[in-house]
């Protein structure tokens, strides 16, 4: 075989391998009909370092806005800055309790097999602190991403800089001018930062980080202006790595605008998760993609796709195809 795509169309012809080309070739057919894509992540995928091929996607337009928990947003960032002094633990499954509590010493918090220091973190939240105060002293009020891509354009960090700044998906981001909604961002080390630091009197108050409601409404102005109505372009569509709130914040646009803004706008027009979670009892993310019908999220005929498997695997040769790697 010569190539990613070639590989997959010759071998991936059942079970979730044929779940996976038809995902991809279904996302190409939908960016060559003019349709725009939406990605989330949850999950550690920053950790992963899928920016690498996320990045790329992004560069090459078959990637338009981003929807992530607080966690990747910023862990793209760390791994910007402090990619060298990360540990790798192979066998990580074989730690004791008293070697966690070591790397807890050490200030090394593992996600997994990756541990990230806790001095990057750090050395974000000062730079950071300084943007809040001066927002928050000047009446201003920014979306997490964008106090994000502030700190990016700051020319002193550049010397922080330690993997190729191609493979950081935020970076890429910024430069491509698309949104990233990072929804329930208290709940990240940025975001507890940020509320201790309140607490601390270092901020007068919270209101120069904007609410995960009016990153909502964003999204409605974004989505109304993307999904190709009166266009003959296809609707957005919708590639959800993991579940959970960067999943949900984000689909559920489509049936607020629909039946709270009483607004007509087109369903998602692709769908596709990848997944290692069950249908359970009241679960989310294990939830089929027939499920969102009856919310207004989907149609019956959006095509639709489910991938039970490893994101880390899967997303990167999905991206490959697309890219025509």
């Amino acid at each position: 075989m010569t190539s990613v795509r070639a590989f997959m169309d010759r071998h991936f012809r059942h079970f979730n391998a044929r779940e996976s080309l038809d995902a991809a070739r279904a996302y190409g057919n939908h960016l060559e009909a003019g349709g725009t894509m939406m990605v989330s992540l949850a999950g550690a995928m920053s950790t992963g370092e899928l920016g690498i091929i996320l990045s790329r996607m992004i560069r090459e337009e078959k990637v338009h806005a981003i929807s992530c928990t607080g966690a990747n947003l910023e862990e793209d960032l760390f791994n910007l800055l402090a990619h060298d002094e990360y540990e790798l633990i192979r066998d990580w499954r074989a730690l004791s309790a008293e070697d966690e509590e070591d790397l807890y010493r050490r200030g090394m918090n593992r996600v997994t097999d990756t541990c990230i220091p806790e001095d990057v973190m750090r050395h974000v939240e000062r730079r950071l602190l300084d943007l809040w105060a001066g927002a928050a002293a000047d009446g201003r009020r920014k979306l997490p991403f964008e106090f994000m891509h502030e700190l990016l354009n700051d020319p002193t960090l550049q010397e922080h800089v330690q993997i190729d700044p191609r493979d950081s998906w935020l970076v890429a981001a910024k430069e491509a001018g698309i949104p990233v909604y990072v929804p329930g961002w208290e709940d990240s080390t940025l975001g507890n930062m940020f509320s201790a630091n309140v607490r601390l009197g270092n901020l007068p108050h919270h209101q120069c980080v904007k609410t995960g409601t009016e990153q909502f409404e964003h999204l409605m102005e974004w989505y109304l202006e993307n999904n190709g109505e009166g266009e003959g372009r296809p609707s957005v569509g919708f590639f959800q790595i993991g579940g959970g709130i960067a999943g949900d914040f984000a689909i559920c646009v489509v049936p607020s605008i629909l039946q709270d803004l009483g607004q007509e706008t087109p369903f998602w027009g692709y769908f596709c998760q990848i997944t290692d979670a069950e249908v359970s009892y009241g679960g989310y993310s294990g939830a089929v993609p027939n499920e969102k019908i009856t919310w207004g999220k989907l149609e019956a005929r959006t095509p639709k796709f489910l991938v039970k498997s490893d994101a880390t695997i899967v997303a990167p040769l999905i991206f490959a195809y697309v890219l025509g790697d």
